[in-house]
């Protein structure tokens, strides 16, 4: 049984931090205690500005809810390092406002950080390079931090989402989690509406919030969220396949694209048929252009469209800025 109350206490506070309920009869066996001290136990984090909740019935317990200001937190060696690691490298990701944010955050962990710590953040951050030359539509970060507690906690959500057409609707969904995949977040939610599992982008979502409701977790028809968006992208998400003549040497062609050389065939000294595919016009557009040479797309019509459209706001672009010089 733990005797030393200041030691109980941290550890009680640290079961707290996790985004759960927490039956009396639970933490009073993790700790060895009575259910009389967790509750007197809980009264004391109370005075010293924690803001613990508690709900009674079957299914009651306790919980840390968000309070007027921000009480210490108690992290681990390990979670201490992954924070700050991911602070570190928030600047390249693509949700506006967090790098500033971010080293601000940075700046008030290390100066608490143990020497031991302090070095290995350290050292992982010299040897990591992000790469941040592809960046994906920008998101609210205030948008990311409600659907990630709507899914902590299992909270139904209210938000506005655009379709990919534009069409706009209001959406009703049972959270189950985010995931970043490569430029892009996706929220997996079960759409009380549509009586199905969706996946929504998160740059196409506006003013989510919570409905206080929490109804009983649905099974995911997946290991995780991860998984299903994984399967999504592989099966449903639509893929486009361009069909291009390139004009240049298929050995300086094969250099530059690596991997995606497999789509390559010679042509003639100057020219090589290129086959590739990708999800997105913007990425198929965006390969051929940074090939550095002169090229001809055969197909699909979308992407001659979305090149055609490109080069006009190009032209337009250079039009206006000489036309700047010109009146300086």
């Amino acid at each position: 049984m733990t005797t030393d109350t200041p030691k109980r206490l941290l550890q009680l506070l640290s079961l707290l931090q996790t985004p759960r309920e927490w039956p009396g009869s639970e933490l009073a066996g993790r700790l060895g205690v009575s259910d009389r001290t967790v509750r007197r136990d809980v009264e004391r984090l109370r005075d010293l500005g924690y803001p613990v909740e508690s709900t009674r019935g079957t299914f009651g317990g306790y919980r840390l809810v968000a309070g007027a200001a921000m009480p210490p937190l108690l992290l681990e060696d390990d979670e201490a390092v992954a924070i700050a690691v991911g602070l570190r490298s928030s600047a390249g990701h693509t949700v506006a406002g967090l790098a500033e944010a971010s080293v601000r955050a940075l700046a008030k962990l290390e100066q608490v950080l143990p020497s031991r710590l302090r070095r290995r953040v350290t050292s992982l951050g010299t040897a990591t390079t992000p790469l941040t030359r592809w960046q994906g539509p920008q998101i609210d970060a205030e948008v990311l931090t409600v659907l990630a507690a709507g899914a902590a906690g299992g909270e139904r959500l209210r938000f506005g989402y655009r379709a990919a057409d534009g069409t706009e609707t209001k959406r009703l969904v049972e959270p189950a989690g985010l995931v970043a995949a490569g430029r892009r977040w996706y929220f997996v939610a079960y759409d009380n509406d549509r009586d199905d599992w969706r996946m929504f982008r998160v740059d196409r979502i506006t003013r989510p919030f919570a409905t206080g409701v929490r109804p009983p977790r649905r099974e995911l028809p997946a290991a995780d969220a991860a998984e299903f968006v994984a399967a999504r992208m592989g099966g449903d998400r639509p893929r486009y396949r361009a069909r291009a003549t390139l004009h240049a040497p298929y050995k300086e062609l094969a250099r530059r694209l690596g991997d995606a050389a497999v789509g390559l065939e010679r042509l003639d000294e100057g020219r090589c048929a290129f086959v590739t595919e990708a999800d997105a016009l913007e990425w198929l557009g965006l390969r051929l252009a940074s090939l550095g040479c002169e090229f001809e797309v055969h197909e699909p019509v979308e992407l001659v469209e979305y090149l055609r459209d490109l080069a006009g706001r190009a032209a337009r672009s250079v039009e206006g800025a000489d036309a700047a010089r010109e009146a300086e």
